[in-house]
């Protein structure tokens, strides 16, 4: 099953600095038929002010991926870490037992970026915090392993749960098929341009449920980037 959720059906947050749409039940927004997606907890696609951002906070059991679309993301915890993650990059937060940590927009013009909050497979993981860079040229065949809970075979940042994060640009008129196990299910959202899925159109910034699915194929109807994350469920 393709279920399509429009950018403007998202559940909304906003303030003097943030800029905030939920694909799933965040915060303050509630909507009992948009849970998560099996181990896949939140989706948020978020605008953050030129030199504002999230003061420290804690988190903890939980992998929060961060992919930058536009602009940058400075990050700092307690455990030391600092980095700077840029546009069409990734950075993986492992909460664990615990850490506290700041995500602020040094840039002077606004950062866009995706967070997305994965469960962990066990409680009270080591915390840790990584970073990388990854290839910006357009995909061919199929979407680039971004994190993954295996990633000595699956390439990407390690991640504490048998999933996938994947994600890359699409030229136009090209397609990119994905393959789903049995008892998987995916959600994609567009995050430049339109693409095509099951004959349905999928505008930019609107999410996609993929299940019962055993692989999806994703036409890019114009120049096209798209992140995806596989899990159980």
């Amino acid at each position: 099953m393709i279920t399509v959720t429009p950018f403007e059906n998202l559940g909304t947050f906003k303030n003097d600095w943030l800029d905030a749409h939920y694909h799933f039940s965040f915060a303050d927004y509630r909507d009992p038929n948009r849970m998560g997606l099996g181990v896949l907890r939140v989706w948020n696609d978020d605008t953050i002010q030129a030199q504002t951002g999230f003061d420290p906070h804690p988190h903890r059991d939980m992998e929060i991926i961060t992919y930058v679309r536009s602009g940058a993301i400075s990050h700092e915890d307690n455990l030391g870490n600092k980095g700077v993650t840029r546009a069409g990059d990734v950075q993986v937060m492992s909460a664990g037992s615990g850490i506290m940590h700041a995500e602020i927009n040094e840039e002077d013009e606004p950062t866009t970026l995706f967070q997305i909050w994965i469960q962990t497979d066990a409680k009270d993981h080591e915390p840790r915090w990584d970073a990388r860079e990854f290839p910006k040229e357009p995909v061919n065949g199929s979407l680039p392993v971004l994190a993954s809970g295996n990633p000595d075979a699956d390439g990407g940042l390690m991640i504490h749960q048998n999933a996938q994060v994947l994600g890359g640009r699409i030229n136009a008129g090209e397609t990119i098929d994905h393959r789903m196990a049995k008892g998987r299910a995916a959600y994609l959202v567009v995050s430049e341009g339109a693409v095509e899925i099951a004959g349905e159109i999928v505008p930019h910034r609107a999410g996609v449920t993929i299940t019962g699915e055993d692989s999806v194929t994703i036409k890019a109807l114009e120049d096209a980037e798209v992140v995806l994350v596989d899990v159980p469920v």
